[in-house]
Protein backbone atom coordinates (compact mmCIF):
# COMPACT_ATOMS: atom_id res chain seq x y z
CA UNK A 1 0.00 0.00 0.00
CA UNK A 2 0.97 3.94 -0.78
CA UNK A 3 0.09 6.62 0.93
CA UNK A 4 0.35 9.12 -1.62
CA UNK A 5 0.38 12.76 0.43
CA UNK A 6 0.83 15.07 -2.21
CA UNK A 7 -0.29 17.73 -5.06
CA UNK A 8 0.19 19.41 -8.48
CA UNK A 9 2.56 17.44 -10.60
CA UNK A 10 6.01 15.79 -9.02
CA UNK A 11 4.52 13.64 -6.22
CA UNK A 12 1.75 12.71 -7.88
CA UNK A 13 3.41 11.13 -11.74
CA UNK A 14 5.67 9.34 -8.65
CA UNK A 15 2.73 7.42 -7.47
CA UNK A 16 0.29 7.42 -10.20
CA UNK A 17 3.64 5.75 -12.03
CA UNK A 18 3.48 2.98 -8.57
CA UNK A 19 -0.37 2.39 -9.02
CA UNK A 20 0.06 2.12 -13.08
CA UNK A 21 2.80 -0.66 -12.00
CA UNK A 22 0.06 -2.63 -9.55
CA UNK A 23 0.37 -0.66 -6.41
CA UNK A 24 -2.62 0.23 -3.96
CA UNK A 25 -2.07 4.05 -3.71
CA UNK A 26 -4.46 5.73 -1.78
CA UNK A 27 -4.44 9.40 -2.39
CA UNK A 28 -4.60 11.83 0.65
CA UNK A 29 -6.27 15.25 -0.12
CA UNK A 30 -6.77 18.60 2.10
CA UNK A 31 -10.20 19.33 2.41
CA UNK A 32 -10.04 21.44 -0.42
CA UNK A 33 -8.75 18.76 -2.87
CA UNK A 34 -5.16 18.73 -4.38
CA UNK A 35 -4.95 21.79 -6.13
CA UNK A 36 -5.10 20.91 -9.93
CA UNK A 37 -8.64 19.60 -9.53
CA UNK A 38 -9.82 23.46 -9.40
CA UNK A 39 -7.72 24.68 -12.68
CA UNK A 40 -10.05 26.61 -15.13
CA UNK A 41 -12.37 24.10 -17.09
CA UNK A 42 -12.91 22.16 -14.03
CA UNK A 43 -16.01 20.62 -13.26
CA UNK A 44 -17.41 20.52 -9.47
CA UNK A 45 -13.50 19.94 -8.16
CA UNK A 46 -13.05 17.71 -11.02
CA UNK A 47 -10.39 18.04 -13.96
CA UNK A 48 -8.62 16.38 -16.77
CA UNK A 49 -5.29 17.82 -15.08
CA UNK A 50 -6.19 16.12 -12.26
CA UNK A 51 -7.13 12.77 -13.79
CA UNK A 52 -3.70 13.05 -15.68
CA UNK A 53 -1.70 12.26 -12.77
CA UNK A 54 -3.91 10.49 -10.46
CA UNK A 55 -5.07 7.72 -12.33
CA UNK A 56 -5.78 4.51 -10.30
CA UNK A 57 -5.66 5.83 -7.41
CA UNK A 58 -8.35 5.54 -4.31
CA UNK A 59 -8.87 8.71 -2.89
CA UNK A 60 -9.07 9.96 1.37
CA UNK A 61 -9.46 13.28 2.30
CA UNK A 62 -7.79 14.03 5.48
CA UNK A 63 -7.57 17.55 7.22
CA UNK A 64 -3.72 16.61 8.91
CA UNK A 65 -3.75 20.36 10.37
CA UNK A 66 -6.25 18.52 13.12
CA UNK A 67 -4.65 15.97 15.69
CA UNK A 68 -7.30 13.28 14.86
CA UNK A 69 -6.87 13.21 11.17
CA UNK A 70 -3.07 12.90 11.90
CA UNK A 71 -3.98 9.70 14.00
CA UNK A 72 -5.80 8.61 11.59
CA UNK A 73 -2.43 8.99 8.57
CA UNK A 74 -0.48 7.28 11.85
CA UNK A 75 -3.02 3.95 11.73
CA UNK A 76 -2.53 4.14 8.04
CA UNK A 77 1.01 4.36 8.02
CA UNK A 78 1.53 1.11 10.62
CA UNK A 79 0.70 -1.00 7.56
CA UNK A 80 1.98 1.19 4.28
CA UNK A 81 4.92 -0.01 2.36
CA UNK A 82 5.38 3.68 1.25
CA UNK A 83 4.72 7.10 1.66
CA UNK A 84 5.14 9.50 -1.18
CA UNK A 85 4.75 13.20 0.24
CA UNK A 86 5.73 16.32 -1.43
CA UNK A 87 5.13 19.11 1.30
CA UNK A 88 7.47 22.28 2.17
CA UNK A 89 10.39 20.64 4.14
CA UNK A 90 9.78 20.68 7.64
CA UNK A 91 5.81 20.38 7.36
CA UNK A 92 5.28 16.27 7.98
CA UNK A 93 7.33 17.11 10.89
CA UNK A 94 5.42 19.37 12.50
CA UNK A 95 2.52 17.12 11.75
CA UNK A 96 4.30 14.48 13.85
CA UNK A 97 4.07 12.46 10.43
CA UNK A 98 7.79 12.31 9.35
CA UNK A 99 9.83 9.38 8.67
CA UNK A 100 11.51 9.35 12.09
CA UNK A 101 8.04 9.91 13.23
CA UNK A 102 6.29 6.89 11.42
CA UNK A 103 9.32 4.54 11.15
CA UNK A 104 9.70 3.01 14.69
CA UNK A 105 6.36 1.13 14.69
CA UNK A 106 6.78 0.29 10.89
CA UNK A 107 10.87 -0.62 10.43
CA UNK A 108 9.83 -1.38 6.55
CA UNK A 109 8.53 2.02 5.90
CA UNK A 110 9.42 3.34 2.78
CA UNK A 111 9.04 7.25 2.84
CA UNK A 112 10.00 9.39 -0.34
CA UNK A 113 9.96 13.00 -0.23
CA UNK A 114 9.79 15.46 -2.85
CA UNK A 115 10.73 18.83 -2.86
CA UNK A 116 12.03 21.98 -4.65
CA UNK A 117 15.47 21.87 -3.30
CA UNK A 118 15.92 18.69 -1.04
CA UNK A 119 15.36 18.33 2.48
CA UNK A 120 19.25 19.63 3.33
CA UNK A 121 21.06 22.65 2.34
CA UNK A 122 20.73 26.89 2.69
CA UNK A 123 17.58 27.14 0.21
CA UNK A 124 15.80 23.24 1.43
CA UNK A 125 13.06 25.37 3.68
CA UNK A 126 12.04 27.07 0.10
CA UNK A 127 8.93 25.80 -1.67
CA UNK A 128 9.40 24.45 -5.58
CA UNK A 129 8.44 24.82 -8.94
CA UNK A 130 9.22 23.21 -11.95
CA UNK A 131 9.55 27.05 -13.55
CA UNK A 132 12.02 28.44 -11.23
CA UNK A 133 13.31 25.05 -10.93
CA UNK A 134 14.07 24.90 -14.44
CA UNK A 135 15.81 28.31 -14.07
CA UNK A 136 18.05 27.55 -11.24
CA UNK A 137 19.29 24.42 -12.67
CA UNK A 138 20.60 25.38 -15.62
CA UNK A 139 18.32 24.36 -18.00
CA UNK A 140 16.57 27.31 -18.95
CA UNK A 141 20.52 28.96 -19.68
CA UNK A 142 20.70 26.20 -22.60
CA UNK A 143 17.24 26.41 -24.10
CA UNK A 144 15.92 28.31 -26.85
CA UNK A 145 18.00 29.83 -29.87
CA UNK A 146 21.30 31.55 -29.39
CA UNK A 147 20.65 35.29 -28.92
CA UNK A 148 17.20 35.32 -27.80
CA UNK A 149 15.75 35.49 -24.05
CA UNK A 150 15.95 32.20 -22.05
CA UNK A 151 13.06 29.58 -22.91
CA UNK A 152 12.13 27.07 -20.41
CA UNK A 153 11.41 23.36 -21.65
CA UNK A 154 8.06 22.71 -23.25
CA UNK A 155 6.86 20.13 -20.45
CA UNK A 156 7.45 20.45 -16.68
CA UNK A 157 10.75 18.60 -17.05
CA UNK A 158 12.15 18.88 -13.06
CA UNK A 159 8.63 18.22 -11.83
CA UNK A 160 8.33 14.84 -14.30
CA UNK A 161 11.94 13.97 -13.57
CA UNK A 162 11.97 14.41 -9.66
CA UNK A 163 8.71 12.13 -9.93
CA UNK A 164 10.39 9.43 -11.85
CA UNK A 165 13.71 9.64 -9.83
CA UNK A 166 11.69 9.12 -6.77
CA UNK A 167 10.15 6.03 -8.30
CA UNK A 168 13.27 4.53 -9.01
CA UNK A 169 14.70 5.31 -5.56
CA UNK A 170 11.75 3.55 -4.15
CA UNK A 171 11.96 0.82 -6.28
CA UNK A 172 16.11 0.41 -5.36
CA UNK A 173 14.87 0.78 -1.68
CA UNK A 174 12.07 -1.95 -2.23
CA UNK A 175 15.35 -4.46 -3.34
CA UNK A 176 16.96 -3.58 -0.01
CA UNK A 177 13.73 -4.03 1.99
CA UNK A 178 13.34 -7.67 0.03
CA UNK A 179 16.83 -8.24 1.39
CA UNK A 180 16.96 -6.89 5.55
CA UNK A 181 13.48 -6.37 5.98
CA UNK A 182 14.03 -2.77 6.70
CA UNK A 183 12.76 0.39 5.38
CA UNK A 184 14.32 3.82 4.69
CA UNK A 185 13.98 7.43 3.74
CA UNK A 186 14.59 8.58 0.30
CA UNK A 187 14.55 12.46 -0.45
CA UNK A 188 14.72 14.11 -4.23
CA UNK A 189 14.15 17.38 -5.87
CA UNK A 190 13.39 19.58 -8.78
CA UNK A 191 16.37 21.18 -8.43
CA UNK A 192 18.57 18.18 -8.48
CA UNK A 193 16.51 16.61 -11.74
CA UNK A 194 17.19 19.74 -13.56
CA UNK A 195 20.60 18.92 -13.03
CA UNK A 196 21.16 15.74 -13.02
CA UNK A 197 19.18 15.67 -16.63
CA UNK A 198 22.30 18.14 -17.56
CA UNK A 199 24.27 15.47 -18.68
CA UNK A 200 26.14 16.68 -21.99
CA UNK A 201 25.61 20.18 -20.87
CA UNK A 202 27.65 19.54 -17.64
CA UNK A 203 30.33 17.70 -19.22
CA UNK A 204 30.84 20.65 -21.41
CA UNK A 205 31.50 22.22 -18.62
CA UNK A 206 33.49 20.35 -16.56
CA UNK A 207 35.93 19.87 -19.38
CA UNK A 208 36.17 23.41 -20.70
CA UNK A 209 35.84 25.86 -18.00
CA UNK A 210 32.76 27.96 -20.26
CA UNK A 211 28.63 27.74 -19.42
CA UNK A 212 27.21 26.42 -22.26
CA UNK A 213 25.02 28.85 -24.51
CA UNK A 214 21.45 27.90 -26.15
CA UNK A 215 22.31 25.77 -29.46
CA UNK A 216 18.74 25.89 -30.55
CA UNK A 217 17.35 22.10 -31.89
CA UNK A 218 21.03 21.39 -32.21
CA UNK A 219 23.26 18.91 -30.62
CA UNK A 220 25.82 20.60 -28.79
CA UNK A 221 28.71 17.97 -29.57
CA UNK A 222 26.95 16.34 -33.19
CA UNK A 223 26.60 18.10 -36.63
CA UNK A 224 24.13 17.75 -38.25
CA UNK A 225 21.71 16.66 -35.71
CA UNK A 226 19.08 19.01 -35.44
CA UNK A 227 15.75 20.64 -37.22
CA UNK A 228 15.50 22.18 -40.81
CA UNK A 229 12.97 23.79 -42.72
CA UNK A 230 11.22 22.29 -45.45
CA UNK A 231 8.41 23.88 -47.66
CA UNK A 232 5.62 23.17 -46.05
CA UNK A 233 7.10 22.53 -41.88
CA UNK A 234 9.96 21.17 -40.32
CA UNK A 235 11.72 18.00 -39.89
CA UNK A 236 14.83 16.60 -37.83
CA UNK A 237 17.73 14.61 -39.31
CA UNK A 238 20.73 12.85 -37.33
CA UNK A 239 23.28 12.80 -39.61
CA UNK A 240 26.18 13.08 -37.47
CA UNK A 241 28.77 9.85 -37.82
CA UNK A 242 30.98 10.33 -40.95
CA UNK A 243 28.83 7.19 -43.10
CA UNK A 244 25.13 8.90 -42.47
CA UNK A 245 26.81 12.28 -43.06
CA UNK A 246 28.40 10.96 -46.46
CA UNK A 247 25.00 9.39 -47.38
CA UNK A 248 22.80 12.29 -46.87
CA UNK A 249 25.39 15.06 -48.65
CA UNK A 250 24.91 12.68 -51.52
CA UNK A 251 21.17 12.65 -50.90
CA UNK A 252 21.24 16.34 -51.68
CA UNK A 253 22.99 16.46 -54.60
CA UNK A 254 26.34 17.40 -52.89
CA UNK A 255 28.54 14.36 -52.47
CA UNK A 256 31.48 16.45 -52.08
CA UNK A 257 30.71 18.33 -48.86
CA UNK A 258 31.95 15.18 -46.72
CA UNK A 259 35.43 15.86 -48.11
CA UNK A 260 35.35 19.64 -47.61
CA UNK A 261 37.72 19.88 -44.40
CA UNK A 262 35.44 21.98 -42.47
CA UNK A 263 32.63 19.28 -42.73
CA UNK A 264 35.17 15.80 -43.25
CA UNK A 265 34.95 15.04 -39.19
CA UNK A 266 32.23 15.74 -36.52
CA UNK A 267 34.37 17.73 -34.59
CA UNK A 268 34.72 19.83 -38.39
CA UNK A 269 31.13 19.86 -38.55
CA UNK A 270 30.44 20.96 -35.11
CA UNK A 271 32.77 24.13 -35.04
CA UNK A 272 31.20 25.08 -38.03
CA UNK A 273 27.36 24.39 -37.63
CA UNK A 274 25.66 27.03 -38.65
CA UNK A 275 27.49 26.84 -42.17
CA UNK A 276 26.40 23.58 -42.46
CA UNK A 277 23.05 24.33 -41.38
CA UNK A 278 22.58 27.08 -43.74
CA UNK A 279 23.36 24.88 -46.28
CA UNK A 280 21.35 22.10 -45.94
CA UNK A 281 18.20 24.50 -45.16
CA UNK A 282 18.96 26.11 -48.37
CA UNK A 283 18.07 23.10 -50.00
CA UNK A 284 15.38 20.98 -47.64
CA UNK A 285 13.31 24.83 -48.18
CA UNK A 286 12.55 23.34 -51.75
CA UNK A 287 10.66 20.93 -51.43
CA UNK A 288 7.61 19.78 -49.14
CA UNK A 289 8.34 17.85 -45.62
CA UNK A 290 6.95 14.11 -46.84
CA UNK A 291 8.82 13.83 -50.21
CA UNK A 292 12.19 14.53 -47.94
CA UNK A 293 10.93 12.24 -45.06
CA UNK A 294 10.31 9.61 -47.60
CA UNK A 295 13.91 9.99 -49.23
CA UNK A 296 15.72 9.99 -45.65
CA UNK A 297 14.26 6.89 -45.01
CA UNK A 298 14.81 5.19 -48.17
CA UNK A 299 18.37 6.05 -47.66
CA UNK A 300 18.64 4.61 -43.90
CA UNK A 301 19.12 8.03 -42.62
CA UNK A 302 17.85 8.96 -38.95
CA UNK A 303 15.03 11.64 -39.58
CA UNK A 304 11.22 12.74 -38.38
CA UNK A 305 8.51 15.44 -38.59
CA UNK A 306 7.91 18.05 -36.05
CA UNK A 307 4.61 16.84 -34.68
CA UNK A 308 2.07 19.13 -33.21
CA UNK A 309 -0.01 17.50 -30.55
CA UNK A 310 -2.80 16.68 -33.12
CA UNK A 311 -0.56 15.02 -35.50
CA UNK A 312 1.39 13.27 -32.49
CA UNK A 313 -2.07 11.48 -31.64
CA UNK A 314 -3.16 10.53 -34.94
CA UNK A 315 0.54 9.11 -35.73
CA UNK A 316 -0.40 5.28 -36.55
CA UNK A 317 3.15 3.99 -34.42
CA UNK A 318 1.48 6.53 -31.35
CA UNK A 319 -1.62 4.76 -31.71
CA UNK A 320 -0.04 1.06 -32.15
CA UNK A 321 1.51 1.27 -28.73
CA UNK A 322 -1.17 2.48 -27.38
CA UNK A 323 -0.27 6.03 -26.13
CA UNK A 324 -4.13 7.01 -26.03
CA UNK A 325 -6.44 5.67 -24.35
CA UNK A 326 -10.00 6.51 -23.49
CA UNK A 327 -11.11 6.78 -20.13
CA UNK A 328 -14.67 7.20 -18.90
CA UNK A 329 -15.33 9.72 -15.58
CA UNK A 330 -18.39 9.93 -13.57
CA UNK A 331 -18.26 13.42 -13.71
CA UNK A 332 -15.94 14.35 -16.88
CA UNK A 333 -17.40 11.98 -19.33
CA UNK A 334 -15.21 10.40 -21.76
CA UNK A 335 -11.28 11.20 -21.63
CA UNK A 336 -8.84 11.06 -23.41
CA UNK A 337 -5.63 10.17 -21.70
CA UNK A 338 -1.72 9.13 -22.05
CA UNK A 339 -0.95 5.28 -22.09
CA UNK A 340 2.71 4.11 -20.30
CA UNK A 341 5.51 3.74 -22.06
CA UNK A 342 6.86 0.53 -20.05
CA UNK A 343 5.62 -2.68 -21.81
CA UNK A 344 6.43 -5.38 -19.78
CA UNK A 345 5.25 -9.23 -20.73
CA UNK A 346 4.60 -10.56 -17.61
CA UNK A 347 3.67 -8.14 -15.24
CA UNK A 348 1.84 -5.44 -17.54
CA UNK A 349 1.41 -1.99 -16.58
CA UNK A 350 -2.27 -0.92 -16.06
CA UNK A 351 -2.93 3.19 -16.69
CA UNK A 352 -6.53 2.53 -18.36
CA UNK A 353 -8.30 3.81 -14.62
CA UNK A 354 -9.53 6.77 -13.55
CA UNK A 355 -8.49 9.31 -10.73
CA UNK A 356 -10.40 9.22 -7.64
CA UNK A 357 -13.25 11.71 -7.29
CA UNK A 358 -12.57 13.77 -4.13
CA UNK A 359 -12.93 12.15 -0.85
CA UNK A 360 -14.62 8.95 -2.89
CA UNK A 361 -13.14 6.04 -0.35
CA UNK A 362 -12.85 7.50 2.83
CA UNK A 363 -15.32 5.26 3.92
CA UNK A 364 -13.68 1.65 2.06
CA UNK A 365 -10.09 2.92 3.35
CA UNK A 366 -11.13 3.51 6.90
CA UNK A 367 -12.74 0.42 7.18
CA UNK A 368 -9.88 -1.06 5.60
CA UNK A 369 -7.76 -0.16 8.26
CA UNK A 370 -10.20 -1.42 10.93
CA UNK A 371 -12.12 1.80 11.83
CA UNK A 372 -15.82 0.81 12.86
CA UNK A 373 -19.01 2.70 11.02
CA UNK A 374 -19.45 4.11 14.42
CA UNK A 375 -15.69 5.81 14.55
CA UNK A 376 -15.83 6.95 10.54
CA UNK A 377 -19.25 8.95 11.67
CA UNK A 378 -17.03 10.23 15.00
CA UNK A 379 -14.06 11.42 12.81
CA UNK A 380 -16.77 12.67 10.27
CA UNK A 381 -18.45 15.20 12.85
CA UNK A 382 -15.11 16.02 14.01
CA UNK A 383 -14.03 17.74 10.71
CA UNK A 384 -11.77 15.08 9.93
CA UNK A 385 -13.21 14.83 6.45
CA UNK A 386 -13.74 18.42 5.53
CA UNK A 387 -17.24 19.37 4.45
CA UNK A 388 -16.88 18.90 0.45
CA UNK A 389 -15.89 15.15 0.45
CA UNK A 390 -17.79 11.80 -0.26
CA UNK A 391 -18.23 8.83 2.00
Amino acid sequence: MVLDVTQVMAGPFCAMLLCDMGADVIKIEPPGGDWTRNLAGAVGAESPAFNAVNRGKRGVVLDLKRPEAQDVFRRLARTADIIVENYRPGVMARFGLDYASLAGSNPGLIYASISGYGQTGPSGEKGGFDLVAQGASGLMSITGEPGRPPVKVGVPLTDLGAGMFAVTGILAALNYRQRTGLGQRIDTSLLEAGIALSVWEATEYFTTGNAPQPVGSSHRLSAPYQAFRCADGYMTVGAANDRTFARFCALLGHADWATEPQFVTNASRVQHRAELAARIEAITVEEPRSEWLARLDEAGIPCGPINDYSEVFRDPQVLARDMLLEVDHPALGALHALGTPIKMSRTPLDPSRRAPLLGEHNTAVLEQAGYSSEQIEELRRQGVFGVSSRS
